[in-house]
């Protein structure tokens, strides 16, 4: 994607005026939303979207005959995941006298997209900007996303390697036109040096993914203003219909704008978890190899894409502003560019002791962006028995010979995560002493450091928490408490904690006994 070259083929200001006016709309007041690509007319509970008569060297829409063919396939490509905001296409007509008209039997001069509109407080761009982005959303936004990706045509004609190097030579071109005075040439040469190494070193992996179906007709923009809470669910809208080399891209390059948007905006809680999530729903685990490369690509768009606005901006302090962004969005892509040595982190303890608050309290601050992978024992079960992940199992998915096949499945999850560069954190009961040594095999063969933590806690503590439990994997309750309390669980090398205690002292002290024993916590916070 090179630097924006913009072409305005025609005068759509009589269309603008005709649309912005309340006499159009049966007297209803008109709200204007103008970008570079479209003009957005709001209109009581409607929206209509004109798309400018403009050319980029990435976007046509300059005939009315080009137009409403992308009015159109904007309809059908958003109908996927926003069926319920995307209406209709609809003409502005001008009658034989010259009058404008909405849908009218005149001669068609342009054409909308009518959506329903929605309250824009609700944008998630908008909801991080005053700190009230709940956690508990990135749940059901994974799997929101994921179920998209898996329904979406596969379109191996795109992606791969080429699709990648398309990006990144955009990138460079983009920083040499469109990035002087405002980005840092050394920089920008590093950024692009070192995502071309990388490239080299994943083309056949891209390759691979795409010949496995793994290149989709995905969203294309995938970030935070481009998805809102409607009825308190996550949606997703705006979807690029006007180039297939932006759309049709890997599963995985798609979701990395959103983690690299959120980890931007110091939300790496956030990125972590919707990342995981992700990974549990999509199980694209044979991709975490590539994960920084499209984290970085997609921080180097912005910068490109920052220094460019930035060049359009009239206004002085609106100017620096934009520049001081693309720089930030450099610096971040080079950052992401940078190894960071994987590692295996068990955190073992009875039921109740708080192993999975824990592990998803260090995860965002382990290893590259968006932070260490959490393997739950708990949800491995339940893969291996078929069932989801909040419906219980009885007594025969907790035999002797289920419970050794889920800690080989743990510890092949370990392998897969720690051999794509990522930090596994595998969080599990752990109560035999062959179980522990598994684990901490998978670090040993893999020749990455190991650190185990164990937590301990009163059996009225272990039994309180698990009757307190809500929408949890786990099974555990008092009966199987006990029961593990009978159980003799052998010396115990691994760092022991008092998880009795509040839990921000549990979470700093595993955090200081993790950076005594490990190299690899390197904070995912890679932003401002």
């Amino acid at each position: 994607m090179s630097a924006a070259t913009l072409m305005v083929t025609e005068d759509q200001s009589a269309v603008i005026e005709f649309l912005s006016q309340p006499s159009t709309h049966g007297g209803a007041a008109v709200e204007r939303v103008e970008t570079h690509a479209s003009v957005v007319f709001l209109v009581g509970t409607r929206a209509y979207k004109m798309k400018r008569a403009v050319r980029y060297d990435y976007l046509d829409f300059s005939t009315v005959a080009r137009r409403k063919a992308m009015c159109e396939a904007e309809l059908r490509i958003n109908r996927r995941v926003a069926p319920q905001l995307y209406r209709d296409v609809i003409a502005v007509t001008r009658a034989a006298g010259g009058t404008l008209a909405l849908g009218g039997a005149g001669t068609a001069v342009e054409w909308l997209i009518e959506m329903s509109r929605f309250d824009q407080e609700y944008l998630l761009d908008r909801l991080a900007g005053r700190q009230a982005l709940d956690l508990d959303v990135m749940d059901p936004l994974a799997s929101v996303i994921a179920r998209f990706h898996y329904s979406a045509e596969p379109r191996p004609d795109h992606g791969g390697a080429a699709g990648l190097a398309w990006v990144i030579d955009g990138n460079a071109t983009g920083f040499a036109e469109q990035g002087k005075g405002a980005l840092d040439e050394a920089t920008c040469d590093a950024v692009t040096r070192e995502a071309r190494r990388a490239l080299d070193r994943q083309a056949a992996l891209l390759d691979a993914r795409r010949d496995a179906g793994r290149v989709r007709q995905c969203h294309g923009d995938l970030h935070l203003r481009n998805i809102v809470l409607i009825d308190g669910r996550p949606t997703l809208f705006d979807a690029v219909e006007f180039n297939d080399e932006i759309a049709c891209i890997d599963v995985l390059y798609d979701l990395a704008f959103l983690l690299m948007d959120l980890s931007r905006r110091e939300l790496p809680r956030h990125a972590n978890v919707l990342w995981n999530r992700y990974l549990g729903a999509a199980g694209e685990f044979d991709g975490l190899t590539v994960m920084p490369l499209f984290l970085a690509c997609r921080a180097a768009v912005r910068a490109k894409t920052s220094a460019t606005a930035a060049r359009l901006e009239r206004d002085a302090s609106r100017r620096i502003d934009l520049e001081n962004l693309a720089r930030r969005y450099l610096d971040m892509a080079r950052r992401l560019l940078r190894p960071v040595a994987p590692a295996v982190i068990a955190i073992g303890g009875l039921s109740g002791s708080g192993k999975s608050v824990l592990a998803q309290a260090l995860a965002p601050g382990i290893g590259p962006v968006p932070g260490a992978v959490v393997i739950r024992s708990d949800v491995i079960r339940k893969e291996l028995s078929g069932v989801g992940p909040l419906d219980r199992l009885g007594p025969e998915g907790y035999s002797a010979d289920v419970s050794r096949r889920v800690y080989a499945a743990v510890a092949e999850r370990a392998v897969s995560i720690v051999r794509g560069g990522y930090t596994a954190i595998a969080d599990a009961v752990f109560a035999r002493p062959a179980d522990r040594d598994v684990i901490e095999r998978v670090a040993s063969d893999c020749g990455v450091a190991f650190a185990g933590l164990w937590l301990d806690a009163p059996e009225a503590v272990l039994v309180a928490r698990a009757e307190h439990r809500e929408h949890d994997p786990s099974d555990a309750d008092a009966d199987v408490i006990r029961r593990q309390l009978a159980q003799d669980v052998g010396p115990i090398a691994w760092n022991r904690l008092d998880a009795s205690s509040a839990r921000a002292r549990v979470e700093r002290r595993a955090a200081e006994l993790l950076s005594r024993r490990l190299d690899t916590t390197a904070m995912s916070r890679i932003a401002d």
